[in-house]
């Protein structure tokens, strides 16, 4: 039985992967990871530093003595300088030389760096498979009419596919932001204790040149193409609110799409997947809870409201360094990625497993189609020489009244009303020839076509990893 509070992102939503790359762990691996970088570039470069000394520290990352560390942090209340501890009784020979020059923010803020980015890499893959499931979805039902809403008021027609797209248009949006962090996204270096690199310019003896190289080897090392240009002791916080605005439009995008889903369940046109042995209410056993996009929802809207986090701790950072970002952090990063990730792999449950419940579809498009086209039989009842304001007075005199019976329970008899009327000069059965579904959505059927031609290039050339989910 566990008896201590166990975050449920942890416990019941997000992915092995990213729960393992946001462990104690994987976060201290790079530190030491970061350690033997900064000791392999100064040994290279001339500092008194053995290679002996880093094929030790290099034997010593992945055992890691977290009980060491926690007992040093109680005595010196200091988790980096504990670490720095643990790693020293781990690899006694390089302890004197371990983290010289270097103050904790390069391997706090460096290994941030390195654990977003692979974050964020994973995340992308997620998405692509949310949009690689809509497309096939998209192209299925390219062509399939069904009713339109404006206000959540029936409006002109549309294709089930077509209301896809928009969808993945907001995705698609997600996936370009993503990929402009993940482009911008710079590394942190060796910069010391106010960026000004001052103990690395008294190490290499006034050299400046051996400076820059120093950074550039580490940064190298950890598939860094750039430093910051300039920083003070951490990399600006700005960054974060890069990549939580970044998440946040995620959960922003799943929010819509599964919450239009929720509505269209409401009206048995469309259902998230439901498993043969589900129970939907502990109570009410027939329900059929849209469960998955419920739970959408509700992880988007922590998602978004974890993005207020990174402009409140960047807009108040004081001159070169202050403290108050680091408990924040360490709570509104990991826990946002872990929310996206969760959220991701629903849409992914949920884009895959569609299912359109297509003859009710039918059924609430033909309730409301003679009321869409209307101006269409106007269009028909002048070719055959009726006059266009006195018609129009009958469609709208007939349509209250088609739809006040409708209101009581009754059907609709907008047609039969209509073809009462001498002046519009056709039968019931002529007015009904002109009610084809497909002859009311307009280009959907073409604009889907066109959408997925631009978005399938990207979508083909991703290599996707398979993932499972149990939901």
């Amino acid at each position: 039985m566990n008896d201590r509070y166990e975050s449920p992102l942890a416990s019941r939503y997000a992915s092995s992967y990213m729960l393992e790359l946001f462990s104690p762990q994987k976060r201290i691996e790079t530190w030491r990871r970061l350690w033997v970088a900064l000791a392999r570039a100064e040994h290279e470069l001339g500092l008194p530093i053995t290679a002996g000394q880093v094929k030790e520290l290099e034997k010593h990352i992945t055992d890691i003595d977290f009980a060491c560390a926690a007992a040093r942090e109680k005595e010196v209340r200091h988790d980096v300088m504990a670490h720095v501890y643990a790693y020293g009784k781990a690899a006694p020979s390089a302890a004197g030389i371990l983290h010289l020059g270097a103050t904790s923010c390069y391997v706090t803020d460096n290994g941030d760096l390195i654990l977003y980015r692979e974050a964020l890499r994973y995340l992308r893959g997620e998405l692509l498979k949310v949009l690689k499931n809509l497309a096939v979805f998209a192209e299925r039902y390219k062509a399939t009419p069904t009713l339109g809403y404006t206000h959540y008021q029936p409006a002109q027609l549309v294709t089930v596919g077509k209301r896809a797209t928009l969808w993945m248009q907001d995705l698609q949006s997600d996936l370009e932001e993503l990929d402009f962090v993940l482009g911008t996204l710079r590394f942190l270096g060796c910069r010391g204790t106010t960026g000004t690199e001052a103990s690395f310019l008294e190490l290499f003896e006034g050299d400046e040149t051996k400076i820059d190289e120093l950074n550039r080897r580490i940064a190298a090392e950890f598939d860094f193409t750039e430093c910051f240009p300039v920083c003070g002791q951490t990399y600006p916080r700005k960054t974060d609110s890069r990549i939580l605005n970044c998440l946040s439009a995620i959960g922003q995008s799943a929010y819509r799409m599964a919450q239009d889903i929720r509505l269209l369940q409401h009206d048995r046109q469309l259902e998230e997947p439901f498993e043969e042995k589900q129970i939907g209410s502990s109570a009410m056993a027939y329900k059929r809870n849209p469960m998955r996009c419920e739970r959408i929802c509700s992880l988007s809207r922590y998602l978004m409201t974890e993005a207020i986090n990174a402009p409140l701790t960047a807009s108040a950072q004081w001159l070169e360094r202050t403290l108050d970002d680091s408990a924040n952090r360490r709570l509104s990063l990991p826990e946002s990625f872990l929310c996206a990730d969760a959220v991701l792999r629903l849409l992914q449950n949920v884009s895959g497993g569609l299912h359109v419940n297509e003859k009710i579809v039918d059924k609430t498009v033909r309730e409301y189609l003679p009321f869409i086209a209307t101006e269409n039989l106007l269009m028909e009842a002048v070719k055959r020489g009726g006059d266009r304001q006195q018609l129009h007075e009958i469609i709208r005199r007939c349509s209250m009244e088609a739809t006040a019976r409708m209101k009581d329970g009754g059907d609709c008899d907008l047609l039969s009303r209509l073809a009462a009327c001498p002046e519009f000069g056709m039968s019931e059965a002529e007015l009904e020839a002109l009610l084809e579904p497909c002859n009311y959505t307009g280009r959907c059927e073409q604009q889907v076509e066109a959408f997925l031609s631009s978005i399938l290039p990207v979508l083909n050339a991703a290599v996707l990893t398979e993932t499972t989910l149990d939901v």
